[in-house]
Formats: C-alpha cells, structure tokens, sequence
C-alpha cells in the first residue's frame, strides 16, 4: 500500500502535470516572437491561466478513502499498516502542496458545511471494519481456541495441553485408493495412526470423523466474540463522540452568534420595507386628501 501511495500515485499526481507542462513549453517556443513577447507581458493571474485546470476534490477524497479502507479493513491482520500510511502523507502532504501551487490552477473557494457524502462513506468503511476485524482475529488466529481450552478443557489451568487438545486422530487404513503414502516404512516403523489438526471424532467412536462438541463449542465462542467485540467498539465510539464533539465549542458559539445576527439584520430589513410602505401610504393618502380640497 505505501509503495502504491508513495510511488505511483505521487508519480502521476506531480509527473503528470511536469510533463503537460513541458509539452505546452515546447509547443510555445514553436510559436513566432510577437507571441513569445506577448506571453512576457502577462500578468501572474493570465500565466496561471495556462496551468492545468482544478479537476476537483474527488480523486483527493477518493485517495484518501482507499487508504482508510486499507488501513482499517485489515489492520488486525498487519499492524504496521497505520505506520506506513502515516508515512504515506506525511510525504504526500508536501507533494500535494507544491502540486496545488505550481502545476494547478488556482481552485474557485467555495463554502461548504462539511466534507458531505465523503463523511457518510468514511462511517460506513468504520462500522464494516470492526465486524472484519472481529472475525479476522475470531476465526484467523488461536486466540478463541485457547481462552476455550484454558477455561473449559484444561485439567489444571494452565495451557499444558493444548496442542494434543487440538490434534485429531486417523486411521491411515482408511485412506482411499490411490491417495495412501507411497512408501509406509519411511519412519522405519509402520504407522497406523496419525494426528492432524481439526475437532473432530476419532476412528474408533460411533460416528468416525464427525465434527465433535468442542468444535461447537470453539465456533459458538467465536460468535459471541464477534458480537461482543463489535458491540464494545462501537459503544466507545459513541462515548468518544459524546465526549469529543464535531464542532470545537467556540466555533459552535460563533456559528450561534452569526445566525443571532443573520436573524436581527433579515428583522431589519423587514422593518425597513414596513416602514418604507407605511410611508408611502401615508404619502398618498396626504397627495389625495390635497387634491380633493
């Protein structure tokens, strides 16, 4: 992820725009002296017109919400992967800085509440992460299998074992044909019996390699971990949301006192036209009662 960030996207990001740059250079120093002179006249703001236009935010947002998904999607499977994004923009940041003041066009401001759709988006990669997460760590790793062996199994609490308790048993006479071990004697004594790992029942029981209740057990364990797991997340989502609010305090104070204003200048304007009608009113009303005298 961070040599695809780090390489390829910045590649085309500030090469890109290098290159269409290099190309209009050439062409111009193809064009006659009259022109050549006319382009050193120019002002800044008639130069910056023949950079390349503002494609807008989506391949920003876009970028970005790739990297989130990466990082969060998968980040119990590689740990590091934050790192490496931070890596990633502390680079990219630079980059995209010099991009947006040299090889770009200056982009038209525009007032906007919050990021939109983007916001939307990034909850939803959120919430779809931590249900990954939970069953990568559930059914991925031995962590469940384990806790369930030291709780339930275990003669003596400890993990003293564990990996017998995990080893199934066969019956190396009840290979199918053609799939048995070429050579029987490689050990140097045959072998009748072998371990593999899995929960299930031994040859010798009523129902030869079925599934057995610890393997049940183990996968209802996993379950309940992802349903705990991923109810403990989002409930301390919820606190840090209610303790870390969106908006900073003074900025929400601001926000209130321009709408007090926004609200007194609109009951101004209203008063101005009620006076300025009730004037004229009186106006005509006064010009009619002199004509009839």
């Amino acid at each position: 992820m961070l040599g695809k960030q780090l390489i390829q996207n910045n590649l085309f990001e500030i090469g890109v725009p290098k290159l269409k740059k290099l190309i209009r250079y050439i062409q111009s120093k193809q064009e006659s002296y009259q022109e050549q002179d006319k382009q050193k006249r120019l002002q800044r703001y008639e130069t910056d017109h023949f950079l390349e236009p503002f494609a807008g935010l989506t391949p920003e947002y876009m970028e970005m919400i790739i990297q989130f998904g990466f990082v969060t999607l998968f980040v119990a499977s590689f740990p590091l992967a934050p790192l490496f994004a931070l890596l990633n923009n502390i680079i990219e940041i630079r980059l995209d800085a010099k991009k947006f003041v040299t090889e770009l066009r200056r982009p038209v401001a525009a007032r906007a509440k919050d990021i939109g759709i983007w916001y939307n988006i990034l909850r939803g990669v959120a919430k779809v992460a931590v249900i990954i997460n939970a069953f990568v760590i559930s059914f991925t790793s031995d962590f469940i299998p384990r806790m369930v062996y030291l709780y339930m199994y275990s003669p003596d609490g400890t993990m003293h074992g564990f990996v017998n308790h995990t080893l199934s048993y066969f019956n190396v006479s009840h290979f199918q044909e053609g799939k048995e071990p070429m050579d029987p004697m490689r050990l140097g004594y045959p072998v009748d019996i072998c371990r593999y790992k899995d929960y299930r029942e031994p040859p010798w029981s009523s129902t030869p390699y079925d599934v057995n209740k610890e393997f049940w057990a183990v996968l209802a364990v996993r379950l309940a971990f992802v349903i705990v797991f991923q109810n403990v997340v989002l409930i301390m989502n919820d606190i840090v949301d209610w303790l870390i609010p969106d908006i900073p305090k003074d900025i929400s104070l601001q926000i209130h006192k321009e709408k007090i204003l926004l609200v007194e200048l609109f009951m101004r304007e209203e008063q101005v036209k009620k006076f300025t009608q009730e004037e004229r009113l009186r106006q005509l009303h006064k010009r009619g009662n002199q004509q009839s005298v």
